[in-house]
This record gives C-alpha cells, sequence and structure tokens, in this order.
C-alpha cells in the first residue's frame, strides 16, 4: 500500500466514522433523559457537537426534532462518495 492509497483509505475511514457517529447522536434524540455528559454517550456527542452545533443556528428543529445530526449524516456521506467512491476523484486520481 502506498501513501496516497493510505492516505485514500484514511480519509473513507475517517469520513465512515464520522456517519456512524452522526447515526448514534440521532439515535441518541430519541432518548433526551439521557446525560450526554457522562460515558459512554460523552464519546459520541465530543467529536460531533463542533459540527451540530452551528448548524442549529440555521436549521431549527422539525416538530421539536433536531434534524442537523440526518443532514451531516447526508453530507458525510456525500463527501465520501465523492472523494473515494467508486467514481470519486481520488480514486480515479489513483487509478491513473
Amino acid at each position: 500500500m502506498n501513501l496516497s492509497s493510505f492516505g485514500a483509505l484514511s480519509i473513507s475511514l475517517l469520513l465512515g466514522l464520522m456517519t456512524i457517529l452522526f447515526i448514534f447522536r440521532i439515535v441518541l434524540t430519541w432518548y433526551p433523559q439521557a446525560e450526554l455528559t457522562r460515558l459512554p454517550f460523552s464519546l459520541v456527542v465530543f467529536p460531533t457537537e463542533p459540527f451540530l452545533k452551528p448548524l442549529r443556528k440555521i436549521v431549527s428543529p422539525i416538530g421539536g426534532v433536531d434534524i442537523t445530526p440526518i443532514i451531516w449524516v447526508g453530507i458525510c456521506t456525500l463527501i465520501r462518495e465523492i472523494l473515494v467512491g467508486q467514481q470519486g476523484l481520488i480514486t480515479m486520481a489513483l487509478s491513473h
């Protein structure tokens, strides 16, 4: 594995991990009584909150439900596909 394919794999894994964390955040919205500052919830909240907080200023809750984690799942998935998907920019650059 050369350095450039390692970089592509790293980007893919990072975006995949963030997608999973945002999905966990979606699940956590179903349990408003969960203490997000305590383990294990803080392991999900700490890396995702810096992304969610600014978006909450733009997108207000719909029917009292915070939809910002759903938006971030879409963003991470889209970026991952554009960069390292089967026809992604990095994938195409590495194949030439």
